[in-house]
């Protein structure tokens, strides 16, 4: 085990962090790791130490980001440093040189970051300036190699604090968010409906696997969009060249309406079943996760769909505790369904209080 190199930096939604932590904390130990985290409430990113068992590679060797749900990207903890006012490239490069142990061999660039939620536009500003001359330097010590290798490398990571504080960290290729920090920038069509379009948007780029959406989104299929009003999923559906059933007691878009794709079903999204099964059931209804989570398998049970995406609103309290629930309740209920299923979950950039999973039957 290499002691120095046994801390994590991840980022999650701001407010979030404890569940981060916690959910870390469960799946290191699950491995025989064992640490603990420092959050501090808002920030979207926090600390994790890792305190025996197995270093910080090592356990990121074992365990998959996808895997986890409250954790969307992590860093391997290589420096931290404070700026001073002048030189701050210099500052970098001897905290680096100083305490790497090595491990930026196999970086081949550099990116700066600054908090999600960073409401200082010069910090921004500064973050994006900063990274040509940084490059310069890091190339110029020989801490990171020429670049030709690109995002087929490791990727050395510095988040900036503030003007006064940045933690340094390796963002593993073989185990890192597709995006940084977990947050893929998408664009509102401007035909949307509703800005919830981009949840579904972000769900079918984070959840399904990579490479192989046309598989799953492509061909024509049909869907139903439970609680579709006024659209926003709906509209997604049809972009994808999907007939969609929308179920919603509420008013549709008109312009999707005219689109001929969509058949409107004025009735209760947990109560309406379809007559016939379709490819696609998804559902954006604010309710009890527990019965989100019910309903889903019932529709798996009875065969009425090959693939899901839903949201779970979390309560207040007891939030990581409400997720371990719904999963052992969606697992508890298809134990016996005649073919397999397979569960992925994130709480995605554009979620709020709530986590968006995917399910699909594997048969």
């Amino acid at each position: 085990m290499n002691s120095s190199l046994n801390r994590l930096l991840l980022f999650c939604r701001p407010g979030f962090e404890a569940e981060a932590g916690r959910e870390l904390t469960d799946a290191a130990a699950a491995l025989g790791a064992w640490g603990y985290f420092e959050p501090a409430e808002g920030t979207g990113w926090l600390p994790f130490t890792l305190a025996g068992g197995m270093d910080a590679p090592t356990l990121l060797g074992e365990l998959p980001l996808d895997s986890m749900v409250f954790v969307r990207d992590w860093l391997i903890v290589v420096a931290e440093v404070t700026l001073p006012a002048s030189d701050r490239v210099g500052a970098v490069i001897d905290a680096l040189r100083d305490g790497s142990s090595g491990a930026l061999s196999g970086c081949d660039r550099v990116e700066v970051r600054v908090p999600e939620n960073n409401s200082d536009a010069d910090l921004s500003r500064f973050a994006r300036k900063w990274v040509a001359p940084l490059s310069r330097a890091l190339r110029g010590a020989g801490l990171i190699g020429d670049g030709n290798r690109g995002n087929n490398a490791d990727r050395l990571e510095l988040l900036l604090v503030d003007f006064a504080r940045v933690v340094a960290g390796v963002s593993p290729v073989s185990n890192r968010a597709r995006w940084a920090m977990g947050i893929p920038r998408l664009r509102l069509p401007a035909s949307a409906p509703s800005r919830s379009a981009l949840k579904l948007e972000e769900a079918w780029r984070v959840l399904l696997p990579e490479g192989r959406a046309l598989d799953y989104l492509g061909g024509g299929k049909t869907a139903v969009d439970l609680g579709a009003a006024p659209g926003g999923w709906t509209s997604q559906l049809v972009h994808q060249g999907m007939t969609v059933t929308a179920v919603d007691n509420g008013p549709m878009d008109e312009q999707l309406m005219a689109s001929g794709m969509v058949t409107h079903v004025q009735a209760d999204g947990y109560q309406w079943r379809p007559r016939r099964a379709v490819d696609w059931m998804v559902c954006d209804i604010v309710d009890k996760p527990r019965r989100t989570a019910a309903m889903v398998a019932d529709w798996f049970n009875a065969q009425l769909c090959r693939y899901s995406v839903f949201n779970l609103k979390l309560p207040m309290k007891q939030r990581y505790e409400e997720w371990q629930i719904c999963r052992e309740l969606l697992a508890d209920r298809l134990a016996d369904a005649p073919f397999a299923v397979e569960l992925r979950a994130r709480q995605l950039y554009h979620d709020r209080e709530e986590i968006t999973c995917f399910l699909e039957r594997t048969d």
